[in-house]
C-alpha cells in the first residue's frame, strides 16, 4: 500500500516552518517543524557517527515529551529499528527488553535516570544519550557528543514488546523496507482514507508514546502536516480544556479515558464541537459507554479493531456501530477459522485470521511463535477469537493469550502466574482479567493452596505484594481468590475460558 515518495517532514519545515508539530498541554511548550525536522536531522547524523547505521537497532526510554518526537523521527529517517521502551516496568524487565532488541543506544530523559543506571549496569555495551544537553539535536552521550556526519535516509521501523510463548515480551520487527525516507505506509494511507488526517489535523494524543498506536497516529500526523497536542498523563478535565483550546479535531482514546470524562461533573461546559474523529481501539468499549459518548459529541467515535503486528485490519463508523453494536467493524480480508483449518460460516466462533498483505513481520528470536501466527495460505492470526455476523461484521469473543486489558493497556498474564507459581504457599494459579467498570478489567490472581496453608486475608496480601517485588504495579494482581481447584484438562492445560466465566455474566462475548 506504497505510494511513491512524498517530502514530508522536510517539505513542511520549508513550507511552514513555525507551524507547532508537537504542543504540550501541561506548560504550553512547542516544537515546531522546522525545530523537528533540523533535531531529528542532527540526532541521526550524530548516531551514524557513532557507528550506528541502517537497520541497526535504537531504544527510546522517555515519558511523553517533545523529544520523544524527535528521537523516533531520528530512527526513522535514518532506516533505524526503534523500540520504545515502557517506563513504568522495573529495571529488571526494561533492561531485558534493551538486551534482547540488540539495541547500541538508548535515548532517554533524566526522568529515567534511576532506570537508566540498572539498564547501563546489565547492558554495558549500550552508550546512554541523554536529551536536554544542548547541542544541534539535544541529545548526547556522557562526554562529548559526536559530531554528525552523512547517514542513509531510509524509512526506519519501530519494533513494539509484545508477549512471547515464555511471558518474557518479544519484539514484534516488520522488514525495513529500503524505501527512501518520505514514503508512505499502509498506516498512513488508513489515517487519510478513513478519518481525513490532514494538514489540517489537530491530533490529541492522551496515551504514553511506547505504544504502538499512539505513537504511529502522532507520526501519520507529522506525514500529514498536522500538529499534534501531547499530554504527559492523561486527565479527563485537561483533555476536556485541551479540546476545547486547541480546536481539536481528531483523538485517540482507549475506554477508560471515556469513561473518566463523563464522569467530569460539569463537562458540558467544555466546548468539544471542534471533534470529527475520536478513533477508539485497545481495548473493548462497553455499549452504554460508548452510546453516551456519541450522546455528548455526536456521530464522531470511529472504532478499529488490529494489532501491532500490523496484519490486517476492520473498521467500522459510529453510524454503522449503531446498527450493528458491539462490532468492530468489517473488512473483505476477515477470515473466521475452525481447529481443523477450516473457515467457518456466518455466527460461528473460530480464530481471526487475515488474509491480507499489509505488513511482514516476525516476533524477534522467536521463530516458533512467527510459525504459529502464519498458516498454509499465507493468512496470519494474533489469536484473537470471535465471529461474523450476516453482513460480515466482525465481533470478539476471546484475546490472544488471554491476555487482559486494563484501562487500554495489554497486560499478559503468564508473567505474574510465573512469579507467583515459586511462592511457597501456591500450588497452581491463574491469572485472569476480571470486569472493572471504569478500566474495562482489572487483574485478578486465582489460586490453589499447597497442602498445610489456610486462605487468609493476610495471605492474599502477602501474595501481591510478592508480585509487586519483581514486576510493574499495573501487571500485578488487584485480588487474589481461592479455590480447591483449577480447572485444567486431563494433558494439564488450563481451561481459562472456564474460569473467565465465574466473573463474566455475558456467556458469548467472554473477554
Amino acid at each position: 500500500m506504497n505510494e511513491p515518495t512524498q517530502p514530508h517532514l522536510a517539505l513542511y519545515a520549508a513550507q511552514a516552518p513555525d507551524r507547532p508539530a508537537v504542543i504540550m498541554t501541561d506548560d504550553g511548550t512547542i516544537l515546531t517543524y522546522a525545530e523537528l525536522d533540523a533535531r531529528s536531522d542532527a540526532l541521526a547524523r550524530q548516531l551514524a557517527a557513532s557507528g550506528v547505521r541502517a537497520e541497526d537497532h535504537v531504544a527510546i526510554l522517555m515519558e511523553n515529551r517533545p523529544d520523544f518526537m524527535v528521537a523516533a523521527w531520528a530512527a526513522q529517517r535514518a532506516g533505524l529499528y526503534y523500540t520504545p521502551v515502557n517506563w513504568h516496568l522495573t529495571a529488571d524487565e526494561a533492561s531485558y527488553i534493551v538486551q534482547d532488541c540488540g539495541a547500541r543506544v538508548v535515548l532517554s530523559s533524566n526522568a529515567c535516570s534511576e532506570m537508566l543506571d540498572a539498564v547501563a549496569t546489565a547492558n554495558p555495551d549500550v552508550s546512554i544519550w541523554l536529551c536536554d544537553r544542548g547541542g544541534a539535536s539535544g541529545f548526547a552521550p556522557e562526554g562529548e557528543a559526536p559530531q554528525g556526519v552523512a547517514y542513509q535516509s531510509l524509512e526506519g521501523s519501530s519494533m513494539i514488546y509484545s508477549s512471547g510463548t515464555s511471558g518474557r515480551p518479544k519484539g514484534i520487527k516488520r522488514r525495513i523496507s529500503g524505501a527512501p525516507f518520505g514514503q508512505l505506509g499502509a498506516g498512513d494511507q488508513m489515517l487519510r482514507g478513513l478519518y481525513a488526517w490532514d494538514s489540517d489535523s489537530v491530533f490529541l494524543n492522551p496515551s504514553p508514546l511506547y505504544h504502538a498506536g499512539p505513537l504511529n497516529f502522532a507520526m501519520s500526523t507529522h506525514r500529514s502536516g498536522g500538529t499534534v497536542v501531547l499530554m504527559r498523563d492523561f486527565d479527563p478535565v485537561e483533555a476536556l480544556a485541551a479540546i476545547q483550546d486547541h480546536r481539536i479535531n481528531k483523538a485517540w482514546l482507549v475506554p477508560t479515558m471515556m469513561i473518566r470524562m463523563l464522569k467530569v461533573p460539569d463537562r458540558e461546559r467544555f466546548d468539544v464541537g471542534s471533534m470529527t474523529h475520536a478513533v477508539h481501539t485497545a481495548a473493548p468499549c462497553p455499549r452504554d459507554t460508548k452510546r453516551a459518548m456519541i450522546d455528548w459529541w455526536g456521530p464522531v467515535l470511529y472504532e478499529f479493531y488490529a494489532a501491532t503486528e500490523g496484519n490486517g485490519l476492520t473498521a467500522i463508523t459510529p453510524q454503522e456501530w449503531l446498527e450493528h453494536p458491539g462490532s468492530v467493524g468489517r473488512s473483505p480480508d476477515v477470515r473466521i477459522v475452525g481447529e481443523a483449518g477450516e473457515v467457518l460460516p456466518t455466527g460461528e466462533v473460530g480464530v481471526i485470521y487475515f488474509a491480507s498483505d499489509w505488513t511482514v513481520f516476525e516476533y524477534h528470536n522467536d521463530p516458533e511463535k512467527t510459525a504459529e501466527a502464519h498458516d498454509s495460505h499465507g493468512w496470519t492470526t494474533i489469536g484473537d477469537m470471535g465471529y461474523l455476523d450476516q453482513d460480515g461484521y466482525l465481533y470478539l469473543t476471546d484475546r490472544k493469550t488471554n491476555m487482559i486489558i486494563a484501562g487500554g493497556v495489554n497486560i499478559y498474564p503468564q508473567e505474574a502466574e510465573n512469579v507467583l507459581a515459586v511462592h511457597p504457599a501456591v500450588l497452581d494459579v491463574a491469572v485472569i482479567g476480571v470486569p472493572h467498570p471504569e478500566y474495562g478489567e482489572e487483574v485478578k490472581a486465582v489460586v490453589q493452596l499447597d497442602q498445610g496453608q489456610v486462605e487468609s486475608d493476610a495471605l492474599a496480601a502477602e501474595l501481591v505484594a510478592h508480585c509487586l517485588g519483581q514486576l510493574a504495579k499495573y501487571k500485578c494482581p488487584r485480588s487474589v481468590d481461592f479455590v480447591e481447584a483449577l480447572p485444567r484438562m486431563p494433558n494439564g492445560k488450563l481451561i481459562k475460558r472456564a474460569l473467565r466465566a465465574r466473573y463474566w455474566n455475558d456467556e458469548k462475548v467472554v473477554i
